[in-house]
């Protein structure tokens, strides 16, 4: 795994999900869409196609983790955080085999780079706490 071909493909995933949130377009067209246009060529493309296509599929499901931990309703969050704290959510539910500190850190990363000035702040305590809920045994063996 190559991390800037993973770093690469998150930050495509986040701007189809937030395309995806906003136009409802099927996650095959949004990924068409990129593949054709947008997306470069050093990018982890099995991983940007299984984001893209599993995070609006099991949408539900990764906002019910966060939902304890709104501080408003989940319509006000800001599209490119609620992106961001979907594709973390993902991560930490799905793919154990990413360390949660590096999911938690990439998510931080987007944020500061596409959402609000204080945005990652907000990304940071839900994710903390959903990463606490998901990944309690990976948590307590780094202590």
């Amino acid at each position: 795994m190559n991390p800037i071909a993973r770093r690469l493909a998150r930050q495509y995933a986040l701007q189809a999900l937030y395309q995806w949130q906003i136009s409802k377009t099927p996650s095959a067209n949004i990924e068409a869409q990129f593949l054709s246009k947008q997306i470069n060529k050093r990018t982890d493309l099995d991983y940007f196609k299984e984001l893209i296509h599993s995070i609006p599929a099991q949408h539900t499901e990764l906002d019910h983790h966060m939902m304890p931990f709104l501080s408003r309703p989940i319509n006000e969050i800001d599209p490119i955080e609620l992106a961001v704290l979907r594709l973390s959510i993902y991560e930490l539910a799905k793919r154990p085999d990413i360390p949660y500190r590096i999911s938690i850190n990439e998510a931080l990363e987007l944020t500061k780079k596409y959402g609000s000035v204080e945005g990652f702040k907000f990304v940071n305590g839900v994710l903390d706490h959903v990463a606490r809920q998901l990944r309690k045994d990976e948590i307590i063996a780094r202590k």
